[in-house]
């Protein structure tokens, strides 16, 4: 979150981290950084999201000319699901952050990225969380996956076990695939959000394509900083639902005492595999590293 972002500088959080949208603050420049953005995920997503993501796209109508008001967004988005977007100043804390989305709240970044950011961005801004995420948010399955996701967060921090939650979230809701019959299609919000992934993930020989695994997920490395070397494909939001409706307490007591960490690159003997990569971009040093 920039710090110089002159409207979050004015503003004292709540309790919960939220802060008012003030949408009336935003610039024109601003606007049209979101509809520059909108207008180049919407072309190059075409044959690579899944119908589900077109589907909240078309029901929330994000396509307003401009960063969405939350006053107009919401009203839609809680009649659908019972799902609202909230605002906050930046990252906030896991529990917090658990707390909201238990609640059916979703916590968004306020700030739009710069023009020299719009390929490639590490803190999520406000596109990232209402283009990327929102969508989904309005399709009755995966809202419910976020809400059990959230409770299960809460419990996790009582077990040590959130980073081992944080890779499920990271491999499902931000970078998840899923095989459907016209082929692989992109689900997770940092892949939709970001051109440069969204053909990456779906037409690169590069990376590891797997089956979704609960367990293999949740002990499984990932990269924060560049493309992803591996990623994990659903069938349907049910099957995503259902392999997360447990009791989660005896997963957590046994990560607890499995402290192991599968390499990024791996592929086990009980992996599905629907790609095996190459790994050539990576080993080639990435995007990332060719930049500096």
């Amino acid at each position: 979150m920039p710090l110089n972002d002159p409207v979050i500088a004015e503003q004292t959080h709540a309790a919960d981290f939220t802060i008012a949208q003030k949408w009336d603050r935003y610039t024109e420049d601003e606007h049209d950084i979101w509809n520059t953005l909108y207008a180049q995920q919407i072309e190059v997503l075409k044959g690579r999201a899944v119908e589900e993501f077109y589907n909240g796209l078309d029901a929330l109508d994000l396509n307003m000319g401009g960063i969405p008001d939350l006053s107009v967004l919401n009203p839609k988005l809680k009649a659908l699901t019972g799902w609202e977007v909230v605002m906050v100043p930046h990252l906030v804390p896991d529990e917090i952050f658990f707390e909201h989305l238990a609640n059916r709240r979703f916590p968004a970044g306020r700030f739009i990225r710069g023009r020299d950011q719009m390929d490639y961005l590490e803190e999520p801004d406000v596109f990232h969380d209402i283009f990327g995420h929102v969508p989904l948010l309005s399709q009755p399955v995966f809202a419910d996956y976020m809400q059990a996701y959230g409770q299960g967060g809460l419990r996790a921090l009582k077990h040590d076990c959130l980073k081992n939650l944080a890779r499920l979230y990271w491999y499902t809701v931000e970078f998840g695939l899923m095989k459907t019959p016209q082929g692989m299609r992109i689900y997770g919000a940092g892949i939709v959000s970001s051109r440069t992934e969204s053909v990456f993930a779906i037409d690169s020989s590069s990376p590891n394509r797997l089956h979704f695994d609960l367990e293999r997920v949740m002990h499984t490395d990932y990269r924060i900083d560049d493309f992803q070397q591996v990623y994990f494909a659903i069938e349907s939001f049910e099957e995503l639902f259902e392999a997360t409706q447990q009791d989660f307490g005896p997963l957590y007591k046994k990560m607890s005492r499995e402290k192991y960490i599968h390499p990024i690159t791996d592929i086990l003997e009980s992996d599905r595999v629907y790609t095996q990569g190459s790994q050539a971009y990576a080993a080639a040093g990435g995007r990332l590293a060719k930049a500096k």
